[in-house]
């Protein structure tokens, strides 16, 4: 039976937050965590980005849910070696409650410290020797590499869990998923693709977990969330390859101009079935853990939803009583 998780957007709150939210996730029933890693939100509207990893410190402290990174990007804005440390020090501070997961990112979290973007051929070439420099370092051992793509000079972290946090790979094509299989402990999607699984079993990631996540908005009624999705992720209409290759959030703004709210395709409103039916795609096509993030501020009443309504009603989703928002 899948587990079912909650996805914290730090595009869209504040590190407090995310905090509040996660102890009302884990109130809930949800029983693990995402979290997004973003230098900037996809539209200036969402309004934020905190530093991942100070927001993974609290909460290591303030539940006791796993947490995975969805997902760090280890090619270009952050050395791998500063990702292999920060990784290690979240998987002691969780104490060994964390996952590493790791993709090819986009232009606009990325170009800040250099304004060339790889093709998308490189990315995944710049991914395997990354994921390769940080399984080096988690062994503790003195580390000289002279790569394709990075240097590193006689690193060594001290700072290190009893086991080396298992590092999960995000795909969205086939090329990826091939990777994914190849050199990741796990895989991770926004879609819910039977084939992309398909790949990454036969490719090598048999018997290894797959998560996959997906937005939501309950609202008092339909149209009400269709129109707060609109305002604030207007980018989960948009597809190709501009979601990796657009800079600032203006540009995505522009884009965003095109989507009307008859576009909207997320599930919204009340209706316990709209959910259900949305999360089970996901248990169909045969992924092990499932992530929900609500889109918008009514963050209370959906964790009073999904309690009361949504969980109980999954394939191995377990209900808490719903909470009172009191969590401070």
């Amino acid at each position: 039976m899948p587990t079912f998780g909650y996805f914290l957007s730090t595009e869209e709150h504040g590190p407090k937050e995310l905090v509040r939210q996660a102890r009302l996730a884990e109130r809930a029933g949800f029983e693990a965590l995402w979290i997004s890693d973003h230098f900037h939100p996809w539209l200036d509207e969402q309004g934020q980005a905190p530093f991942v990893w100070s927001v993974i410190g609290a909460l290591s402290e303030a539940t006791s849910l796993p947490i995975t990174t969805a997902v760090t990007c280890p090619l270009q804005r952050t050395h791998p070696a500063i990702i292999a440390q920060a990784a290690a020090t979240s998987a002691v501070l969780t104490g060994g409650r964390f996952r590493l997961g790791v993709g090819t990112g986009e232009a606009l979290n990325e170009h800040i410290t250099d304004p060339s973007w790889p093709s998308a051929a490189t990315r995944l070439d710049m991914l395997e020797e990354a994921v390769h420099l940080i399984r080096e370092l988690f062994t503790g051992r003195l580390v000289t590499h002279r790569g394709t793509h990075y240097s590193l000079d006689t690193a060594r972290l001290y700072t290190l869990p009893e086991r080396p946090p298992p590092i999960y790979v995000s795909a969205f094509g086939e090329k990826a998923t091939r990777l994914a299989a190849r050199i990741g402990d796990g895989f991770m999607c926004v879609q819910p693709d039977a084939g992309l699984l398909k790949t990454f079993a036969a490719e090598g990631g048999a018997g290894k977990p797959t998560a996959g996540g997906l937005k939501v908005c309950w609202a008092d009624d339909a149209a009400e969330g269709r129109h707060t999705v609109k305002r604030l992720w207007p980018t989960e209409m948009i597809g190709g390859e501009a979601m990796q290759l657009l800079q600032l959030p203006r540009h995505f703004e522009q884009l965003a101009e095109l989507v009307t709210e008859d576009m909207v395709d997320v599930p919204c409103g009340p209706d316990p079935r709209t959910h259900i039916d949305a999360l089970n795609a996901y248990v169909e096509a045969g992924y092990d853990e499932i992530y929900v993030n609500q889109i918008g501020p009514d963050q209370v009443p959906f964790f009073d939803f999904y309690a009361e309504q949504v969980l109980p009603a999954l394939n191995g989703g377990a209900a808490a009583s719903p909470g009172n928002g009191s969590v401070p």
